[in-house]
């Protein structure tokens, strides 16, 4: 049974493809910034689902900041007291590394305004959110991917990551360090079966996207040749789709926008 951990999943993306995942067998791990209502909320739909399609596996949340190290490692640690004890593992085996099958890296925020009226720290906010914990979480599943000789790591990223936006530099700034840090990890895992690729979403009906007014959604849909914003589980399906492909596909930025750019 797969070990599947998703960071940001109490919402939008990160929850559509925590739903995604919930409906086969597998141990979902998710993890969210935000405890209380939304993580609740989270697990007991992922739960309601598994029940409804006799699904088996473990729901696990996760609350904590992935952007800050200490927690990751917390976080794994975590993880590895479940994940050792699956599959016949002793929970006793404290060499052994946590055991992650697919990691999802789909933690982010946003900045909107002038660079120059942008904090120091919201600048290390968002560097950390969206950049660093992708860094943190991929070097705490390497170690059990390389263990099984499998493996699959799929970040979600933006396609300013790969073109930039005026008002957005911060963000595009952080989106075009994951495509890198994807290119170049996927090369450095080939060898050891393990994927690496990213989504780089378009407009995702989400609440990131939700701070623009009617008129601003409108005008974007006219710049989209599909003529509207994707909904998560479009993005989710993408994600399934891709951690089911063969180790062969990887390094790669697939981009999921309508045809917008």
């Amino acid at each position: 049974m797969k070990n599947i951990l998703i960071t940001g999943a109490s919402r939008g993306i990160g929850r559509a493809i925590a739903k995604e995942f919930a409906h086969g067998d597998c141990n979902l791990f998710v993890n969210s910034l935000h405890g209380g209502e939304k993580l609740t909320g989270c697990v007991d739909e992922l739960t309601a689902i598994r029940r409804g399609n006799a699904g088996t596996g473990c729901i696990v949340p996760l609350k904590g900041d992935v952007g800050d190290p200490r927690f990751v490692r917390e976080m794994f640690a975590e993880i590895k007291r479940h994940t050792n004890s699956f599959d016949g593992a002793p929970k006793t085996a404290a060499e052994a590394p946590a055991r992650i099958d697919i990691l999802i890296n789909n933690a982010g925020i946003s900045y909107v305004g002038l660079l120059q009226d942008m904090t120091d720290e919201k600048w290390d906010r968002i560097v950390a959110t969206n950049l660093s914990s992708v860094h943190y979480c991929c070097r705490e599943a390497i170690p059990g991917m390389l263990a099984a000789g499998d493996g699959r790591i799929i970040n979600i990223s933006s396609v300013w990551g790969s073109v930039g936006a005026s008002c957005e530099v911060a963000y595009s700034a952080t989106k075009g360090g994951v495509n890198a840090y994807t290119k170049a990890l996927a090369r450095e895992l080939a060898p050891s079966h393990i994927s690496v690729n990213a989504i780089a979403c378009g407009c995702i009906d989400t609440d990131m996207n939700r701070i623009f007014s009617d008129d601003e959604r409108n005008a974007l849909c006219e710049e989209i040749p599909a003529g509207r914003f994707a909904e998560p589980e479009e993005v989710a399906k993408l994600v399934r789709a891709i951690a089911e492909q063969s180790d062969y596909l990887t390094g790669q930025i697939v981009t999921l926008d309508g045809g917008w750019m």
